[in-house]
């Protein structure tokens, strides 16, 4: 993420004033609330868990490429895409969990960049040399890559197996398809292992109240991902919200044609239940930045702050519930709604990213792009 410049400090002060009025914005004692509980149930009860999960996921993935790569065939090729489509939605758990070793390895670029390049794809395959560790090879695997191997290379099934079983080029489109399930397996293994190992310890004792704190990290990375990747990404960008020109082939998983809307969900009650400190696959809650929001006792309009940000991630899902499966259809059909799903994620990034970062007396550290 860009370090923040005068300017932008600047702009979010201005954000600030204006936002506070005469509710209580950062009014309660931040020195009793144990920040060191919070990192634990975020570790221990989501994050661990939620990589384990995809771990196990990509596992299920590399042995459906590997039956199917065995055995060219449409029922091996549809029992992969199942495991590519569950997959995907376990990675909407994770994706932003970018700190850590997931920081470090750009886990995020190197697993979900789309529109992917497909192009660069054929070329690859063509020429049978690749690296796909280079920063520059990003939009050329991952998901999105495994979304144009799967669903891209033929207009129904028949012609995507013909692909695979070309005497001349199949055997390069199954050696590709192989590597990119293995990069995806070796990747979320270096960073759950990190996990696992010395940076849980690391991550729950960093407790404190500096720009380089585990908390003060993880707050930014959240916002980041919800301000980025959520809102402008998977919505915004494809219905042109910044620049008034819709792009339908912006959305997750294009290709598959039925699975956009889907992930888009999945990402969205993730970042809800990760709010308030819903264990992964449980209804059990821990410490979280809700439940650190209510010991400061914020009041927002009259209301609790983080009843405020719960309020705005349901009314955003109500509206998102009405977009079809496939938001590339969505873009051309009705793009309206897609617009009114944006604005209603829209009405939590100043919640989120003024008067909860406000409340915990963090500074965002990262650069707008887009003006809001």
């Amino acid at each position: 993420m860009k370090k923040l410049t005068i300017v932008g400090i600047l702009f979010l002060a201005v954000l600030i004033s204006c936002s506070t009025g005469d509710d209580n914005n950062g009014g309660g004692d931040q020195s009793g609330f144990d920040r060191k509980a919070l990192l634990e149930n975020l570790a221990d009860n989501i994050a661990i868990p939620a990589y384990e999960n995809l771990s196990a996921s990509l596992a299920s993935l590399q042995t459906s490429a590997s039956d199917f790569t065995t055995t060219v065939n449409v029922d091996n090729l549809i029992a992969l895409r199942n495991s590519w489509s569950q997959a995907y939605i376990a990675w909407q758990s994770v994706s932003f969990f970018e700190i850590g070793k997931a920081e470090e390895i750009s886990f995020r670029n190197f697993m979900n960049v789309y529109p992917v390049a497909s192009t660069a794809i054929d070329a690859n395959i063509a020429g049978g040399a690749y690296d796909l560790t280079l920063v520059s090879k990003q939009d050329e695997q991952g998901f999105a890559a495994l979304d144009y191997m799967l669903n891209g290379l033929g207009a129904d099934d028949n012609e995507t197996v013909a692909v695979y079983n070309d005497p001349v080029t199949g055997a390069g489109y199954r050696q590709y398809l192989s590597d990119l399930t293995a990069r995806m397996v070796q990747l979320t293994d270096v960073v759950l292992s990190d996990w696992k190992g010395g940076y849980r310890d690391t991550f729950v004792n960093n407790s404190g109240s500096s720009a380089t704190s585990s908390f003060d990290k993880l707050v930014n990375d959240y916002i980041f991902h919800y301000e980025k990747h959520l809102r402008a990404g998977k919505i915004g960008i494809p219905a042109g919200a910044f620049t008034g020109t819709p792009l339908e082939d912006r959305v997750e998983a294009y290709y598959d044609g039925d699975l956009s809307k889907t992930l888009f969900m999945a990402n969205l009650d993730a970042m809800q239940n990760f709010f308030n400190g819903r264990y992964f696959d449980s209804s059990t809650t821990g410490e979280s930045f809700k439940s650190y929001l209510d010991y400061l006792n914020e009041i927002k309009e009259g209301e609790d702050l983080s009843a405020l940000i719960n309020a705005r991630f349901n009314t955003a899902r109500t509206v998102a519930e009405g977009l079809e499966d496939n938001l590339s259809s969505q873009v051309r059909t009705d793009n309206t709604l897609m617009l009114q799903t944006f604005d209603r994620l829209q009405e939590n990034v100043i919640l989120l990213k003024v008067d909860m970062l406000s409340a915990f007396s963090v500074v965002v550290d990262y650069v707008d792009a887009d003006g809001d």
